[in-house]
């Protein structure tokens, strides 16, 4: 099929009189109940399960090799190519099965914040409680803006419809494909509503880049005085739980663009993680969950619908999806100036590790193209413990192009800007996974505020001898044995052995990137 008929099946798709477009929050939330997809909670919320998906499936994730793009994706695990025929029998397979059912429902909206760039977006889906997730996810059009409408990208997504990968050339029964010439994005088998959030994300993650503004996997915020801050960070690593600051404005929690007039949102909601929520670690979030927003796989009280926030039992990878004005402190409209500074977040399972340190040029380089971390319980499909991953610019899952793409571009604004990056460890101290403990969220919050204000930026440091990060040697509101985490290990040989093992981890992660300058990986990476 070209893109004309494509075009055309989903037209005749959309002229069904089964179709709901642009329905508003009381309507699909009375939709999503009357239809037994989700429950209503004391708080008004929505929460609805997700059966066995309930994370990213990134196996099942596939890029159509069309000829206008095949040369300009960095193709591998991340971005699996599948031929334009496995795509097309897929798209009309799916498409007579939407065509079959009672309702559909259709959200018309925007990725991106900047009127400019902004890329116009359609989500066709099987179910009312994914179409409000959308809603509340994506940017929210005017009725003047609704009028005009023309989506260049459409999501259709059929969680009901199972592929057979014997017959349809998948991996499993889900999929997620994306056609760039085609301008579709077809998901099937999964009802986990966090791949049509990340989908967009990996569309604009090409789009942008190719006009010259960088596309980040980060979360960003700003103070009164217009001093922007991002964090950089995958699931779990606390971007949406230290960017939500009482005290700064939220500019978008998860997905932003950085063109020559400064950062803008590409989001218009925050999809936040719930285990543990509570009101006096994140107000904001808590707060947040109201009449609107969606809940996934939170258990509930049967009878009172109360949630209970604790239980893991469906998964860890709890989540809230709510628009962004839930949040009292934001940025209307979600644009701000060029960032000051730039948090690098890792949750460390080794716990070795500084709770924060201050990055040269070289090393910030080194680590944003290192990216790690450690993959959560829950964030995907059968990570049941941390696991130590690199995750190439905090977002490998979702980059279409090389990395060092996104790392030349991310050099040239930090020396345009002169921005300080810090290198934040918000996993263990005191040993690793299964002995130590997780770094307090208060420790975390004054680090990360002394930062920003500018408090770090010519204190004394020490320098770790075996990454060779310059760690502040006192912080207001932290305990000093916190700041170096040799001596919050007891038994300090082992904490060698394990800073040593990581160390070699790191170098032997950097040998794939092979056209990075030589000075990068000497002075930025561990000095032993």
């Amino acid at each position: 099929m070209n893109s004309v008929e494509v075009a055309n099946e989903l037209k005749e798709l959309l002229k069904g009189k089964n179709i709901n477009t642009q329905l508003s929050v009381p309507q699909l939330i009375e939709k999503s109940i009357i239809r037994g997809e989700a429950r209503l909670t004391v708080d008004g919320a929505i929460v609805a399960e997700t059966g066995k998906y309930t994370g990213r499936s990134p196996k099942d994730k596939f890029i159509v090799e069309e000829d206008s793009i095949k040369d300009k994706i960095d193709w591998g695990s991340v971005n699996q190519p599948i031929s334009a025929e496995v795509f097309d029998n897929l798209y009309v397979k799916v498409l007579n099965y939407l065509k079959e059912k009672d309702e559909l429902f259709v959200f018309k909206g925007f990725a991106g914040a900047d009127k400019e760039t902004q890329l116009p977006i359609q989500v066709v889906n099987e179910y009312a409680w994914h179409n409000l997730f959308c809603h509340q996810l994506f940017i929210r059009p005017t009725k003047e803006e609704l009028a005009s409408h023309q989506a260049e990208f459409t999501i259709v997504s059929a969680p009901g419809f199972k592929a057979d990968p014997a017959v349809d050339g998948t991996n499993s029964e889900a999929f997620i494909i994306v056609s760039f010439e085609k301008k579709i994005i077809l998901i099937g088998g999964t009802e986990y509503a966090g791949e049509m959030k990340k989908s967009i994300f990996s569309i604009m993650n090409y789009l942008l880049p190719e006009k010259g503004i960088l596309s980040m996997h980060c979360s960003a915020n700003v103070g009164e005085d217009g001093d922007v801050a991002l964090f950089f960070g995958l699931s779990g690593t606390g971007k949406t739980t230290l960017s939500a600051d009482s005290n700064r404005k939220l500019i978008g929690d998860d997905e932003h663009g950085w063109s020559d007039n400064g950062v803008f949102n590409i989001e218009g909601g925050c999809y936040a993680k719930t285990i543990n929520l509570s009101a006096e670690k994140e107000p904001e979030i808590y707060n947040a969950i109201r009449f609107g927003t969606v809940l996934e796989n939170v258990v509930i009280d049967p009878e009172t619908r109360e949630p209970d926030y604790d239980d893991n039992s469906l998964t860890e990878n709890t989540r809230a999806a709510y628009p962004i004005h839930y949040i009292d402190n934001i940025v209307t409209p979600s644009i701000a100036g060029h960032p000051k500074t730039i948090i690098f977040l890792t949750a460390d399972a080794f716990g070795v590790l500084p709770p924060i340190s201050k990055l040269t040029k070289e090393q910030a380089m080194y680590h944003f193209l290192s990216g790690f971390t450690s993959k959560l319980a829950g964030t995907e499909r059968g990570v049941t413990s941390p696991e130590p991953v690199f995750s190439t610019c905090f977002g490998a899952p979702f980059l279409p192009l090389p990395a060092t793409r996104y790392a030349e571009m991310l050099g040239e604004k930090i020396d345009k800007h002169d921005v300080q990056v810090f290198l934040v460890n918000t996993g263990w101290t005191g040993g690793e996974y299964g002995v130590g403990s997780r770094m307090k969220l208060s420790y975390t919050r004054a680090m990360v505020r002394a930062a920003i204000e500018g408090k770090l930026n010519n204190v004394e440091t020490k320098q770790d001898q075996i990454f060779g990060l310059h760690i502040p040697t006192q912080i207001d509101g932290v305990p000093s044995e916190v700041l170096d985490p040799r001596e919050a290990w007891e038994d300090k040989e082992a904490y060698d052995e394990k800073a040593r093992y990581l160390a070699n981890l790191f170098k032997e992660n950097f040998k794939k990137f092979k056209n990075v300058p030589e000075e990068i990986e000497k002075k930025g990476g561990p000095i032993v």
